[in-house]
């Protein structure tokens, strides 16, 4: 059981919900930093900090923390250091996610103690900072107020938005004019988010039917979400396939790829095995999402930097009980992720026909 008079954190589908489908938790803390006068929260540089895990697309809120770190990374060398980021560790059972004990207790620059409080040892200490009554589920990302010591916002699709040009003021130009949603594309960008929020995240972009899965609990349920995936899966496939660009809408990175990127990195890792999602793995199922995910991952840092296998394997396994009551984590598959140049031997040998 819980303690705190809290749910049991592990326990993503409630027991006495005979559908067997997660039910999601809507996001608390809705505010916007804004470069506006007179804004409630201004852009000042130094002034927010992003609590972020690296592990994870939707814990709590879909997509939670991964959706907005690479949207980070490449907004975060876009911010620079304004907000300052810290990363919560792994989810310890009933109490959520925890920060960092002490440098270098897990891979990643940023997985550290938490700056501000370091007696805090978990997120939900920042919630009930907020609200000593809180009762809902602690999540990441959470965007932190340090002069106020408020909990700006928890929404992700919301976070990485705001990020985008309300610091613009306080930067160099080359990074005041990177710009991940340009008016010319965001009719496109905004469909591509509709459906894949709709048919593969329920809240992300392609990240969240997957989620879902892994919180399914009836046969019936699971079955008619993995078909719902697979299907938008194999739609983007068709639509990279045809596409003369790197990226989903052209030659630069946009919010489509920010928000598609972190399912499919973990797909083969995690997802294949874990959520049972094993139709078809990325790598040799679908050569254009593949050529994609590769491109990001190898040719942009804000992609390849935020991303961290280890606690992406671990955190899953070891934290659904779930599904993984004895926490044994798959050591593939290997490599985690392959080289530009590489392919499967499947694939090569389909290739040389």
């Amino acid at each position: 059981m819980a303690s705190d008079g809290q749910k049991n954190i592990l326990n993503w589908v409630d027991p006495k919900d005979k559908t067997g489908e997660f039910k999601r938790q809507q996001s608390t803390f809705r505010d916007w930093i804004s470069s506006e006068e007179g804004a409630e929260f201004p852009a000042e540089e130094g002034r927010y900090h992003l609590c972020g895990c690296v592990v994870c697309v939707s814990m709590g809120d879909w997509s939670t923390s991964s959706r907005s770190l690479p949207s980070t990374g490449i907004c975060w060398r876009k911010v620079a250091n304004t907000p300052t980021p810290k990363s919560a560790d792994e989810a310890d059972e009933r109490k959520g996610w925890r920060f960092a004990t002490k440098d270098g207790e897990a891979p990643g620059e940023n997985v550290t103690p938490d700056p501000i409080h370091p007696e805090y040892k978990h997120i939900r200490e920042l919630y009930f900072e907020n609200n000593k009554d809180y009762g809902g589920r602690f999540t990441v990302p959470t965007l932190y107020d340090k002069k106020q010591k408020r909990i700006v916002n928890n929404e992700s699709s919301e976070i990485i938005r705001m990020f985008y040009h309300a610091f613009d003021k306080l930067l160099p130009e080359k990074y005041a004019k990177v710009d991940l949603l340009p008016e010319n594309l965001k009719e496109s960008i905004e469909a591509t988010n509709e459906w894949t929020y709709n048919d593969i995240n329920n809240g992300s972009s392609l990240l969240v039917v997957l989620i879902m899965l892994r919180l399914l609990t009836t046969q019936e349920a699971y079955e008619k979400n993995v078909k719902t995936l697979f299907a938008a899966l194999d739609r983007a496939e068709a639509e990279l396939a045809k596409s003369p660009s790197p990226y989903y809408h052209g030659a630069n990175p946009t919010e489509a790829d920010v928000r598609l990127y972190p399912t499919i990195i973990r797909f083969d890792a995690v997802y294949v095995q874990h959520f049972k999602c094993n139709l078809r793995d990325i790598r040799s199922g679908y050569p254009a999402l593949h050529n994609w995910l590769r491109y990001c991952y190898w040719k942009n840092e804000a992609f390849g930097g935020t991303t961290e296998f280890t606690h992406i394997k671990s955190h899953y396994t070891k934290s659904h009980r779930q599904i993984n009551p004895l926490s044994l984590t798959p050591l593939g598959p290997d490599p985690d992720i392959l080289p530009l140049d590489e392919e499967v031997p499947a694939v090569k040998a389909a290739l040389k026909k």
